[in-house]
Order: C-alpha cells, then structure tokens, then sequence
C-alpha cells in the first residue's frame, strides 16, 4: 500500500514544531506502526487507510500525558493532514518518506 514504510513527520503545534518519526504498515483497512519523538517512541492505535486517507492516534506524555489523533492524505511519497489535541484544537502536520 502506499502508506506503508516510514516516515519524518513535522507537527505545528502551540508550543513550536515538533518532528518525530513514524513506520507504517497497513494490511486490508487497518493501519498499525509505531511513531517516536525525542526519544520517546509508543504503538500507534485505532489506525485507519481508506484509499490515500489516512488516520491513527498515538498516546504521548512529554511534554504533557495526552492522546494525538491524525487525519490525513498519502500522495506519492508525502503526507499532510490535521493532527488532533483533543480541547486544545487541531493543528497541521506534514510528511517526507524516509
């Protein structure tokens, strides 16, 4: 599928960009991998692939324990899409295939 392998992705967030890693792997809808950032890395959950569309979440504690949902679009060997900060909004993320 084309969402599979890994990624570098870039999130906008409020508190500035934050980059982290993720490795993809999708098999009939089910999207699973796992996504890392500053030396932090976590199983990704409730992961989706419908054509192009991507979604999964991940469950994060630093800088803060929270859950962060992303919805986004798989074009050739790029991502984009909105990542999700539960009360706090959404906010833009991007991607490169490693």
């Amino acid at each position: 599928m084309a969402v599979d392998g890994n990624w570098n992705i870039t999130m906008s967030t409020p508190m500035g960009e934050r980059k982290a890693t993720l490795s993809l792997k999708s098999a009939g809808g089910a999207l699973t991998g796992t996504q890392g950032a500053d030396g932090n890395s976590g199983d990704i959950f409730d992961g989706t692939v419908n054509g192009d569309d991507v979604a999964w979440k991940i469950s994060i504690t630093n800088p803060m324990p929270l859950t962060l949902a992303f919805t986004g679009k798989v074009s050739g060997d790029t991502m984009s899409g909105e990542m999700g900060i539960g009360p706090m909004g959404s906010f833009p993320f991007t991607g490169a295939r490693a």
